[in-house]
């Protein structure tokens, strides 16, 4: 059974989420302060987090830079406002999604399982993707720069393979997000950006990606250091 842990101080929350979750194979652990949520993603095995950013002791932010200081894990995180510039930084954090409160449980569940599936290892194609010190494992989902393994969130993953997967080819920011996170209304192509950026920065020195200017970005199979 998947493991999720929620971190939210509103308990009545986890209690209503714990039931509905189990109906579709979802085991829900809850913690209704920072520390405690931590506590347990340091002990248990968990699968994925949702992480709201209205929390007491410290914002939601600030757990999930300490989370992505050890661990890659997914995370959706919930957004009392639903405000763009809380989606904003939690992209930069390295959060996977988000989710705007009030919500429908069936729509949170939807997105669990799509970030889930998206974190899996890709079963169709094997293969491992080399360009000079760029090393990209697709069985195990590693990425190496000169032999050296760096850690990438779901997103950053799924964005360096799409596109090395096709080395040259244009991809625009709407075709980018739809590829990665399928069609979703309130989804807006910044988010792009600041995945092509995050992504930038841990494949440093190297720089395979290039912006296409009034396009998007493409894959350049040979770093322009």
């Amino acid at each position: 059974m998947t493991t999720i842990l929620l971190i939210d101080d509103d308990e009545r929350l986890a209690t209503a989420l714990r039931e509905y979750l189990a109906r579709y194979d979802l085991s829900l652990l809850s913690a209704n302060r920072p520390d405690k949520g931590l506590k347990i993603l340091a002990q248990d095995p968990i699968d994925l987090v949702i992480l709201d950013i209205m929390l007491p002791e410290q914002d939601g932010f600030e757990v999930c830079r300490t989370i992505r200081k050890t661990s890659d894990i997914p995370i959706v995180m919930l957004t009392a406002r639903g405000e763009v510039m809380d989606r904003v930084v939690g992209l930069e954090l390295g959060a996977d999604d988000y989710l705007p409160k009030p919500f429908e449980p069936r729509e949170l569940v939807a997105r669990i399982q799509n970030v889930l599936k998206r974190s899996k290892p890709s079963k169709s194609n094997t293969s491992v993707l080399n360009f000079e010190l760029l090393e990209i494992n697709q069985d195990l989902r590693q990425v190496k720069i000169d032999g050296h393994g760096i850690d990438l969130t779901t997103l950053e993953y799924q964005l360096l393979t799409l596109l090395a997967q096709s080395p040259g080819k244009n991809f625009s920011r709407d075709e980018i997000l739809n590829r990665l996170r399928g069609v979703e209304s309130d989804i807006y192509s910044r988010s792009v950006d600041i995945l092509v950026s995050r992504l930038r920065k841990k494949l440093m020195p190297t720089q395979f990606i290039k912006t296409v200017w009034g396009c998007g970005y493409c894959f350049i199979p040979r770093s322009c250091e």
